[in-house]
């Protein structure tokens, strides 16, 4: 089942089934009108947003017609617009040894069994094509692309197979960074704030069977997909390389509290281990990266500086993930650098 949030009624905008090649939708107030209320009672919403799923997808073709309009993402919010909950992971500890690596750094041994987690601003996402919105390139703007789950509720101290069956939405994700107002925070000793602003989720979340077998061990086993101004820039592969699943992450996150329906839980930063020039890039052969930051890490330990510049005014970012067939799964992220106007 694919789910989607458009712009309209109110900040929490209005809950539509989309169908699954992502042309078509319906609005289902009469079912739930916003994806928090149908999270909120997910058992028993969830069958009957499976029906009009079905419907859309050609099981009733003439109650589909009749109540069905065409899917457009330029209207979509991210599909939770607010959350109660953003824990950001990073399962992927390559891109974790090279962050350590390129200031000289050894990586911790416990990094490969306590997973790195933070607490993102959830009061207020960004449609997946809204603006990024900066006010200065001295900031240093990055994207970097994840995938996120959606959890049910979780008690405190769930177990990972409890947390497994507490997925109930995957979704793609744009966690803008502002590198360069990362180390003054974190040398005060208390975490990320004005370096993570608002971040973009895809147009579309997805139930998990909607995946089929690309959805196994708790990952996403399909490549992420990344261009930078209409040039390919990285295409990893989700499923590998992740050290913590998604389970894991969500029970890391739920060691010392509940999370309530609706919660999100993001991957990190998609990095596959490679090697070669730089990485290596999509051009020389390599799968490439899912944020500036990462290129640049890899030239620093090559040559000793960077030279890939963060994102300027003007730049463009897309992500998306495709199935077997050449399929979007999730509607792309399509975003663009603008500056902040006084």
């Amino acid at each position: 089942m694919k789910l989607a949030t458009i712009k309209h009624g109110g900040r929490d905008g209005t809950l539509v089934v989309v169908s699954r090649d992502l042309t078509r939708c319906q609005a289902v107030s009469g079912i739930a009108r916003t994806l928090q209320a149908a999270l909120d009672d997910w058992d028993s919403t969830a069958p009957e947003l499976e029906l009009v799923y079905d419907m859309l997808n050609g099981g009733s073709s003439a109650l589909a017609t009749r109540h069905a309009m065409p899917f457009d993402p330029t209207r979509c919010h991210s599909p939770l617009p607010r959350a109660y909950q953003w824990a950001d992971g990073s399962a992927y500890i390559n891109h974790v040894e090279l962050v350590r690596r390129a200031r000289g750094a050894e990586l911790p041994p416990e990094f490969h069994t306590d997973p790195l987690m933070y607490q993102g601003g959830s009061d207020s996402f960004v449609g997946p094509r809204d603006d990024i919105v900066a006010a200065s390139e001295d900031w240093g703007i990055d994207f970097e692309a994840e995938v996120a789950a959606v959890t049910g509720d979780v008690g405190m101290g769930a177990g990972v197979d409890e947390c497994a069956a507490a997925v109930r939405l995957l979704m793609l994700v744009n966690d803008v960074s502002l590198r360069n107002l990362i180390p003054a925070e974190l040398a005060k000793g208390f975490g990320f704030f004005q370096s993570k602003p608002a971040s973009a989720f895809s147009p579309v979340a997805v139930t998990p069977d909607e995946l089929g077998a690309a959805w196994r061990d708790g990952k996403l086993h399909r490549p992420l997909e990344v261009e930078l101004n209409g040039q390919p820039f990285g295409r990893p592969d989700a499923g590998t390389d992740m050290t913590f699943s998604f389970p894991r992450l969500i029970a890391h996150a739920a060691k010392t509290r509940e999370l309530e329906a609706g919660s999100i839980v993001g991957s990190g930063t998609v990095s596959n281990k490679q090697g070669g020039l730089y990485g290596s890039s999509i051009a020389n052969g390599g799968v490439g990266y899912c944020c500036l930051a990462e290129v640049r890490m890899y030239e620093t330990i090559e040559t000793g500086k960077p030279a890939t510049p963060f994102m300027r005014f003007g730049d463009r970012v897309r992500i998306d993930m495709r199935d077997e067939a050449g399929h979007s799964i999730f509607g792309t992220i399509e975003q663009k650098v603008v500056q902040l106007l006084p």
